[in-house]
């Protein structure tokens, strides 16, 4: 025989499992940045850093551990910023409102932007293990696949 408040028991214990899953989940979250010095950094994120940034100054190292993954983040004093993946290969670079580094962006996607917007500049460069973004200097966005094909424009 149906009993209303035996459902409404299991709604009760349902929503009580829910917001203790939220909460731990907002806990794991609250501290998940921890402040490391550049020797703590893979070896592959130093040699980038050395190769492309050797000159500029370090405001913030940071680790951040997420709840699937490990990432890694440095800011410069001019607000530029690198973020590297748990093995030290960069994600995302951005500049803010210079040009990256010679070298960082892929030669064809550079002969893309020479050849289609002359006088852009890369200021931003995002990749995943699907795609690269690139931001210009005049806002636009350009999407790459893994191929360095365009395959999409904002």
């Amino acid at each position: 025989m149906f009993n209303p408040n035996k459902k409404m028991t299991i709604m009760k214990k349902m929503m009580l499992t829910l917001a203790c899953v939220f909460s731990f989940v907002a806990c794991i979250k609250a501290d998940n940045y921890q402040p490391i010095t550049r020797a703590q950094l893979p070896s592959k994120a130093q040699t980038f850093l050395s190769t492309y940034f050797a000159d500029a100054k370090t405001s913030l190292l940071r680790r951040e551990l997420d709840v699937m993954e490990l990432n890694y983040d440095v800011i410069f004093t001019d607000g530029s910023k690198v973020e590297f993946d748990h093995r030290g290969y960069w994600t995302e670079v951005d500049c803010v409102n210079h040009q990256l580094p010679e070298g960082i962006v892929p030669t064809e996607i550079t002969n893309y932007i020479n050849a289609h917007y002359p006088g852009a500049q890369v200021v931003k460069i995002e990749r995943d293990h699907r795609e690269f973004e690139v931001t210009l200097s005049n806002r636009v966005e350009l999407t790459f696949n893994k191929k360095l094909q365009l395959i999409d424009i904002d």
